[in-house]
């Protein structure tokens, strides 16, 4: 639905253009005044604004400039009650999309709105087919030949030109969006909005907000209506990150999305119709959070219509060379340094690494190494001691076999797994510098359950905490 912003200091004017548009199912935001328009081009978005010549605190040539320089691909139609060739070639000089004559007829405001709407929409697009190749041409490739990667892009190649909800699993750091971005890049949606979102970011009131938008005082501090994430990404795509962080009532809302296709905003009543295609992704096992009853059954099945799951890097070692060489290329554009090279010692200790924190260790590594190392090749030496370099299975195993011994032959079970659990939030938090979320990044959990533990464990994040 257009966004319009009607700025003129003439409440009859005002009066008319908004019903008139308003009954077209347009939204209009009515300025009083310069002034006021300015604020509201500082703080929204609006898909047209059409203003008044002459006003006291300011005039339309102002509000052309303005609107260019908050939007350039936004219209601007300018009344005026006297129409001159000058003030005309002045203004469309500006880049106004048009000038309409006082009294106007209903049928030319209509009929202006109509294509500069379809002007907009057709600039809106070219753009997004523009960063839709930057995408598909640039950093965003899945990287890999070994056999889990060609079935992931197999599966992708299957299923990604369909309109199918499709649910993404794997560990934290897999990459499950670039999943998510090339189902949306080889889709007949691929130059329509990709909105991504992370569930565990936020508080379900806030979450709320976020998804389904809310109404003018809905609650405290919702001076203005918003559009939601769902229509947002209206005739596109919609990316649920972190999904089984969802709280019930939220899921609920969700599976109505799904079933009925609409949207209520906070704060209102009236279902508004979306098309959207909903990926979801998670690193929780959603099947077995149902039975506890955190998670609905119900929309579950809704969202595994296509389960994919995104194997870890220790089922993929044979990519890391080719991985690493990529995400070293990526890592100098980024940081625009020099490019540099991975010695045949240094691929071969980064093959050997189990990587529990996956794809997005290995980056860290990589980045690391190259800011840190003086020469043009990386080597073994510049990288970090690996813990459980080798066999990872077989090391942890060990390691594992050795504590249990200690413990003796009749341990507490439910003491010793509460150490456990204390020592391995102990230890997140150290590695994280008692960051809460990256240490609940670490562990695979939201912040909201990090910080439950914290509280039934007794950590508190202090530095003498932490060295114990």
């Amino acid at each position: 639905m257009p966004r319009i912003l009607i700025v003129d200091d003439e409440p009859g004017i005002r009066r008319i253009l908004g019903a008139l548009l308003r009954t077209g199912g347009h939204e209009v935001v009515e300025a009083p005044g310069a002034t006021r328009a300015l604020a509201e081009l500082a703080g929204g978005v609006f898909d047209l604004v059409i203003t008044d010549q002459k006003m006291a605190d300011g005039d339309g040539l102002g509000i052309i400039t303005a609107s260019r320089d908050a939007d350039p691909d936004l219209p601007v139609v300018m009344l005026t009650a006297f129409a001159t060739v000058e003030l005309a070639v002045e203004a469309m000089r500006l880049g106004a999309f048009d000038v309409l004559t006082k009294p106007f007829l209903p049928e030319q405001v209509e009929g202006v709105v109509r294509r500069a709407a379809e002007r907009t929409a057709l600039l809106r697009e070219n753009s997004l087919l523009r960063d839709e190749l930057h995408r598909r041409t640039g950093d965003q490739g899945m990287v890999g030949d070994s056999p889990a990667m060609l079935a992931l892009r197999e599966m992708v190649a299957r299923v990604g030109p369909t309109n199918a909800t499709v649910l993404v699993t794997g560990e934290t750091g897999t990459g499950k969006e670039l999943v998510a971005r090339a189902l949306q890049a080889s889709s007949p949606r691929a130059a329509r909005p990709f909105v991504e979102v992370n569930c565990a970011s936020f508080t379900e009131s806030l979450l709320d907000s976020q998804l389904f938008g809310h109404e003018r005082g809905a609650f405290t501090g919702a001076d203005r209506t918003r559009h939601g994430l769902f229509e947002a990404a209206n005739l596109g795509t919609l990316f649920l990150d972190e999904a089984g962080e969802m709280s019930l009532p939220l899921q609920a809302k969700l599976l109505r999305v799904l079933v009925d296709g609409v949207v209520v905003r906070v704060g209102s009543t009236t279902p508004r119709k979306v098309d959207v295609r909903i990926l979801v992704a998670t690193h929780r096992d959603l099947l077995e959070r149902v039975p506890a009853g955190l998670f609905r059954e119900d929309l579950y099945y809704r969202l595994a219509v296509v389960p994919i799951r995104v194997p870890p890097l220790r089922e993929r070692r044979q990519d890391i060379p080719a991985l690493a060489r990529h995400l070293l290329a990526q890592v100098a554009s980024d940081l625009k340094m020099p490019g540099k090279t991975l010695s045949p010692d240094a691929l071969g200790k980064l093959s050997r690494y189990a990587f529990p924190g996956n794809v997005r260790e290995l980056r860290n590594l990589v980045e690391r190494a190259t800011i840190l190392t003086r020469s043009d090749e990386i080597g073994a030496e510049d990288l970090p001691d690996l813990a459980g370099e080798g066999d990872g299975a077989e090391a942890g195993a060990d390691a594992l076999q050795r504590w249990l011994a200690s413990l003796g032959e009749r341990p507490d079970l439910r003491e010793t797994l509460v150490e456990v659990e204390r020592r391995l939030v102990v230890r997140a938090l150290a590695a994280a510098s008692g960051v809460q979320a990256e240490a609940a990044r670490r562990l695979g959990l939201s912040r909201s359950d990090l910080s439950y533990k914290l509280r039934r464990l007794g950590i508190s994040v202090s530095p003498e905490e932490l060295e114990r």
